[in-house]
């Protein structure tokens, strides 16, 4: 495709997508101070659902998911490559709790959001007290049926590269007992840019990772997994 074109097309989705998410935030305050926390979360969920959206009219991108989750609790591991399943992580799994740093649930209203939707807030240099209370949270979600999503690199890497996962999430996975689906994905060369690219972006899930397994095993697991579409 033309770059002209390309460069209009993107210039159409950040006209679209960020000018009315504008007012889909200001929806989410008025529901998250006014609504039920139902209601509050199916807004939050037209965020994402409007981003696919635009993606699709616009851009050219479509999304194809390889595997399933099983059924039962289940922690998700994702590759992170741009900001685009961060957003759409309510498009795959049903109503996920996340983990998320603790600096993003300090911010006004921001914080208030996260909690009421179910992000779990983790402090990196953590002490038993924040790690308890970020257990809590998070089994209080699983006993809710929802999944959990972690990102465990940490944050978002260029396509191709490789991490070490970050020493939390094996703790996690030990602490939690519950297995680890690890999925693949290509955001980044399509995504990740000013000017986008058309394509299919694919999510790859793996065979769930039973619970219980030795630190290194697991990991060993999760990182050849969720690097599974680096080509």
């Amino acid at each position: 495709m033309a770059l002209t074109v390309r460069i209009l097309r993107s210039l159409a989705f950040y006209l679209a997508f960020y000018g009315v998410s504008i007012f889909i935030v200001l929806a989410c305050v008025i529901t998250l101070l006014m609504a039920s926390r139902e209601t509050f979360r199916r807004t939050v969920h037209s965020w994402s659902a409007w981003q696919r959206i635009c993606c699709r009219a616009l851009l050219g991108i479509t999304v194809r998911v390889e595997g399933a989750l099983p059924d039962g609790p289940v922690l998700v591991a994702f590759k992170h490559e741009s900001f685009f399943e961060a957003i759409d992580l309510p498009q795959l799994l049903d109503t996920p709790g996340v983990f998320a740093k603790v600096e993003l649930m300090r911010i006004p209203l921001w914080g208030l959001a996260g909690r009421r939707y179910g992000l779990v807030s983790v402090e990196r240099d953590q002490g038993a007290r924040a790690l308890r209370h970020m257990l809590g949270e998070a089994r209080a979600l699983i006993a809710q049926g929802r999944p959990l999503a972690i990102f465990p690199e940490g944050t978002r890497v260029p396509h191709g590269a490789r991490p070490e996962l970050k020493s939390g999430f094996a703790g996690l996975y030990k602490l939690l007992g519950v297995p680890v689906v690890a999925v693949a994905l290509d955001s980044g060369p399509l995504y990740h840019r000013l000017v986008k690219q058309p394509g299919v972006i694919t999510y790859k899930l793996s065979e769930p990772i039973p619970a219980g397994l030795p630190r290194e095993e697991a990991e060993a697991r999760v990182r050849a997994a969720i690097n599974a579409l680096n080509t």
